[in-house]
Parts: C-alpha cells; sequence; structure tokens
C-alpha cells in the first residue's frame, strides 16, 4: 500500500539541495552546474559536488566553481563510486529536496521548479522523467538515437517517454530527504543500478516513485564503441545483481538481450557445423538489427553506425547479465 510523502513529511519547504557525485568531469562539469545556477527555481538552492579522484583537472574547475558562487560546496568522495558519492553528498545537504544531477548532464531552466511542483502535487517520495541523450559526433548521435528508441533499450519510460504516473525507477531523481534516509540511502555496493535498487526499497516502504515527461534532462551519451560496451556489460551485470538481491523484479524486457545472445550464438555455432538451416535465428536478429537501425537512423552516417552500436548494446548487457558473478554486492548491512 502507498502513502502520501506529504502525509508522512509534510510539504516540503521551497529548499533544494542538489547533489553531483563528479569524477573526470572536466569537459561537462561548468556547464552542468551553470545550468543549475541558472535555474527560474525561486527558493534556496545549494549545489553540492562529492569529486572523486580525478585527473583531468575536475577538482580545480570544482573548486573555481565554488569560490565563484558560495552555494557551490566541495566535499571528497575518496573511492570515486558513485553511490559513496551520493551519500556523502546527501550527508552533507541541508534541506528536505535531494536532486541528483550527474556531472556530464544538463537541466533545463525549469526543471527544479517543476520537479518541486510535482513532488509536492503527488506526494511522492522520488520524481523524474526523461533521460534525454544528446551527443555531439555522428557516433554520439547515433547512440543517443538508440538510447532514446524502444529498439535500443526497450521501453522503459525515462528513455523513451510516455504518460506521466508511477513507475518502478526514474532517471537520476529528486527525493524526499526523509525517506531517502529511512530506506538507508543508496547502497555503497552496488557500482551500477543504484538508482533502480534504492527505488525498489522506496516503493518497498509504501512510496510511490513517479515519472512525469515534462521533466527532462540531457544526457551525454559515450563517444567510442570500447566506452559503450563497457557501460552496457556493467548495466546488465549489476541488473542480474538487482534481480538476485530483490526477487520478482526481473521481466521479460530484461530477459531479451541474455535471450537474444544466447540464441544467436547457439545458432551460429549449431548452424556453422551441422547445417545452415540452424542459421535461421542469427540471420533474423540480423535482420531485426537493419531494420532498426533503418528506423532509428536520421542519417546516412548514423545507419551505417547504427547496426554496431545496436550490437554492442544488446550483446554487452546480456552478456553481463549472463556472467554476472555471485561474489558482487556481498550481503552486509546498508549504512545506519
Amino acid at each position: 500500500m502507498t502513502t502520501s510523502a506529504n502525509e508522512l513529511f509534510g510539504s516540503p519547504r521551497r529548499e533544494i539541495s542538489v547533489i553531483l557525485p563528479v569524477l573526470n568531469e572536466a569537459k561537462y562539469l561548468e556547464s552542468a552546474v551553470n545550468a543549475i545556477v541558472e535555474s527560474d527555481f525561486d527558493g534556496a538552492i545549494e549545489i553540492i559536488l562529492a569529486i572523486g579522484p580525478s585527473h583531468d583537472g575536475t577538482e580545480e574547475i570544482a573548486r573555481n566553481l565554488s569560490r565563484k558562487d558560495p552555494r557551490v560546496v566541495v566535499v571528497h568522495n575518496p573511492t570515486g563510486r558513485t553511490a559513496a558519492g551520493l551519500n556523502i553528498a546527501v550527508a552533507a545537504s541541508q534541506f528536505a529536496v535531494i536532486a541528483r544531477v550527474d556531472g556530464h548532464a544538463q537541466i533545463p531552466k525549469n526543471y527544479l521548479s517543476l520537479a518541486f511542483e510535482v513532488l509536492n502535487e503527488t506526494g511522492a517520495v522520488n520524481v523524474g522523467g526523461v533521460m534525454a541523450a544528446v551527443g555531439e559526433s555522428i557516433f554520439e548521435c547515433a547512440v543517443a538515437r538508440a538510447m532514446r528508441s524502444p529498439l535500443g533499450v526497450g521501453a522503459s519510460r525515462f528513455h523513451t517517454g510516455g504518460l506521466a504516473g508511477e513507475v518502478d525507477t526514474v532517471y537520476l531523481g529528486v527525493f524526499r530527504k526523509e525517506a531517502l534516509n529511512a530506506a538507508g540511502g543508496f547502497d555503497e555496493r552496488f557500482t551500477r543500478a543504484q538508482d533502480w535498487e534504492l527505488n525498489f526499497r522506496l516503493r518497498a516502504a509504501g512510496g510511490v516513485v513517479y515519472f512525469d515527461p515534462r521533466l527532462v534532462v540531457t544526457y551525454r551519451p559515450r563517444s567510442t564503441v570500447k566506452a559503450l560496451a563497457k557501460q552496457y556489460f556493467e548495466y546488465g551485470r549489476w541488473r542480474r545483481v538487482v534481480s538476485r538481491r530483490h526477487e520478482g523484479t526481473i521481466n521479460y524486457r530484461y530477459l531479451a538481450p541474455p535471450f537474444t545472445v544466447l540464441a544467436t550464438l547457439t545458432s551460429l555455432v549449431i548452424g556453422l557445423n551441422f547445417g545452415t538451416i540452424f542459421l535461421v535465428p542469427a540471420l533474423i536478429y540480423g535482420l531485426f538489427i537493419l531494420i532498426a537501425s533503418f528506423k532509428i537512423s536520421e542519417s546516412i552516417s548514423e545507419f551505417v553506425a547504427m547496426p554496431l552500436i545496436l550490437l554492442t548494446m544488446h550483446f554487452s548487457w546480456g552478456t553481463g547479465f549472463l556472467t554476472s558473478p555471485k561474489s558482487l554486492a556481498p550481503k552486509v548491512a546498508l549504512r545506519p
């Protein structure tokens, strides 16, 4: 049974702590922070940068931003891990509403004011919107289109958009701090999928996680095949960890990539050794990739790159899921 957060915690004051876990984000950090500073939110704002051990000048940029604007606070995240940085930033925050933003993301001018309004009106414990991937190079633009298409990443509303309403998880998130702390914060055992896992615990405690398509955040996709493969491999292996930790959280959408990997590889191995008829499943998947590439792409250059991008995303996620070791995220208590 869900309970309105307004009933439990009351309506929040017009104050927001914006937290950013930052590691090697020299390219985008200043623009990410400037977008927050330029927000049209008419209440108090603080911006807490949890800086991990970076080697690209990120900390110097963060310090300069803090000197220019006292609302920007720099705290250290010694491990550099995202979940740890988020918890450190939450602990350093002073306001009752916590907005998570990434160092390579950019929020629109009305994001904080709209998120605050939705949080208050819905009585949710967390609200979020669309992960609007936007690329610069041809490769990044193609990745961005794949990330916003159900043919590339499935039908999650935070990727593809959709109607407002209760969901399992959202991109980034604007939280009630009391609910976040009551749930135990972000699980620092998780390298990836810490958002999904936290939202599961928030919902298990009776809270509502709410999606609103008007909340759109610009996301910068990976710029190389290697980086994209690593990202989606980690997505897959940590989503498997969530499914082990919380039974009943896997559906057909999550099983599609590992099934595709097994079916395609089995088809190729058997077909090449025992008869071409067994190549049919692999050929069908190949045809799907070509059709999907045609539908998703908006230029010849993107169409040329798209098959490799889709194969990388599908196979990396599926392989990560299949090979995820049980030793990941050992069962230890969350922080108090």
